[in-house]
């Protein structure tokens, strides 16, 4: 029986909290999901409630009729001036996760805040009957001691010798569970004569910087205070379907269980701080969720979505948006200091490589420069070409490094310098009167822009715009410039305002130069 509605023409400043009133009326809320809106101006999002498994007392009949009511109630109650319209959600056959990103819906409460971090662990193919049980007895019991919900993807991957199991619920209830499967997967162990067992947690790459900590500072106090051996699978075991890598414990039920709820509280705070570090960006695209935003660099943390083979990239662009645009060439140009050159490349370029595949980007580091002396030089020039996307991808994977090999101190963010080029006659735009709009850009972006001052002849048909900050603030810089450029050239529909004679044959020119890339 489902327990999910679809709540659909929401403004876009609305929150979780602006709906959490009227939808605990009608039940506990486990999860608000955001779906792509129809209507890029609105969102839309899918409420998961407690469903029958979790609460023994109520039946399927119960849930169903309790739905039906809160559709009627809810339906066409204004919310900040707006109808919203509520509907049940229809579980199609076959298809995979809700339709978009399903991102989590803008700040869940407290009791769910967590729920959308979902443990994730591997086992053995042929230790996944004994976990389910007889008729599901084994799984059923586990999930009604622990109240978690266990998910067990048996049907994915067909063939392989291991499988997921993804765990929902609050950090104490997800440990419980995952014990319990321990316990279930040792006694098998025993029953077939196979010797000890592991746990093997799933953990994003772009999380696993942080377990290990800096010089394996933090995986070796967790394997301390927990008496537990832990190793970390390796980033060439990764590929841009699966950017999970596998952290494996070893030791004593009790104490991987133990390391395993550090593991967890470690990968929560930082997905966190990810979340946080996005919360400035959210206007970068209007209507779309920061996850949705950090799925697009291959940054998803999909629960699912990674390990079905589907494509952990939702477009970056929000629906609507024009699709003509989506490949055309941007070039970039990114500074790092000179000591971290060696960490971008990698053993015999392994690293370098690894950031062209997954993004798709052609990266190349300029060579020191024979004419000048070494010790003026101390940064050395990337040059990034590729779609938005790939730049994104490629971008992030820099910093990233830059940041799991120390190059800052403590938790501050890697601030690095981005150069764009822009048409030398935008320049006047992109500053606007007296500076305010750069003022704005830096105020909403959260980064440094240096453009030459107002009123100096432009030397060249491009101009250099340099961006200072760490990495959510230098993309969203990067993207709003890009797009006011584009806006002169290519007038966005339905805002006639913004449309400009082209006097100037530059612009033009920009038109040609620039080919028309997705506008935001």
């Amino acid at each position: 029986s489902t327990s999910k509605i679809i709540i659909s023409n929401l403004g876009p400043n609305v929150r979780f909290e602006d709906i959490e009133h009227l939808l605990l009326q009608h039940g506990t809320v486990v999860a608000c999901d955001k779906l792509t809106s129809k209507d890029p101006a609105t969102q839309t999002v899918q409420v998961t409630f407690e469903s029958t498994e979790q609460a023994q007392h109520r039946t399927d009949a119960d849930v169903t009729q309790n739905l039906s009511r809160a559709v009627n109630q809810l339906n066409g109650i204004e919310i900040d001036s707006r109808p919203i319209k509520v509907e049940l959600a229809v579980e199609k056959r076959g298809r995979r996760g809700p339709r978009g990103p399903g991102a989590p819906f803008g700040g869940l409460p407290g009791q769910s805040r967590q729920t959308d971090f979902p443990l994730r662990i591997l086992v053995q193919s042929d230790m996944v009957g004994a976990i389910i049980g007889r008729q599901g007895s084994t799984i059923r019991q586990i999930t009604q001691q622990t109240r978690a919900r266990v998910d067990v993807h048996r049907k994915d991957n067909v063939g392989s010798l291991e499988k997921a199991i993804t765990i929902y619920g609050n950090p104490e209830n997800c440990t419980n569970a995952c014990k319990r499967i321990l316990e279930v997967m040792q006694q098998e162990a025993n029953n077939t004569n196979k010797g000890e067992i592991s746990l093997k947690i799933l953990a994003h790459n772009n999380l696993i910087g942080r377990i290990i900590g800096k010089g394996g500072n933090t995986i070796k106090r967790i394997m301390q205070e927990t008496d537990t051996k832990i190793t970390v699978s390796s980033i060439n075991d990764i590929n841009s379907f699966n950017l999970e890598r596998i952290i494996t414990v070893k030791g004593a039920i009790d104490n991987m269980s133990r390391a395993e709820a550090q593991i967890s509280a470690k990968l929560r705070q930082s997905y966190e701080n990810d979340l946080q570090a996005m919360a400035p960006q959210t206007m970068m695209f209007p209507g779309l969720h920061p996850m949705a935003m950090m799925a697009t660099a291959g940054i998803g943390y999909g629960s699912r979505g990674l390990y079905t083979g589907q494509a952990p990239y939702p477009g970056m662009y929000p629906a609507g948006a024009a699709q003509g645009g989506g490949d055309s060439q941007e070039t970039t140009y990114l500074y790092i200091p000179n000591n971290a050159v060696g960490a971008i490349i990698g053993t015999k370029g392994s690293h370098i490589r690894n950031i062209i595949r997954f993004s798709g980007a052609s990266v190349k580091i300029a060579p020191i420069d024979e004419t000048k002396p070494q010790e003026t030089q101390n940064e050395r020039r990337v040059t990034i070409v590729g779609s938005p996307e790939a730049q994104w991808k490629a971008q992030y994977l820099i910093f990233e490094k830059m940041r799991e090999e120390g190059f800052v101190a403590g938790s501050d963010d890697v601030r690095l310098t981005v150069e764009i080029m822009v048409p030398s006659s935008q320049v006047g735009r992109i500053i606007g009167k007296g500076g305010q709009n750069v003022r704005e850009l830096q105020r909403v972006t959260g980064s440094v822009i240096k453009l030459p001052e107002q009123g100096a002849s432009p030397q060249e048909d491009e101009t250099t715009v340099h961006i200072i900050g760490p990495f959510f603030s230098v993309q969203s810089a990067q993207r709003r410039i890009r797009a006011m450029v584009l806006q002169s050239v290519v007038p966005l529909q339905g805002r006639p305002r913004q449309q400009r004679q082209q006097k100037d044959p530059s612009q033009s020119e920009a038109a040609a130069l620039e080919p028309q890339q997705q506008q935001q």
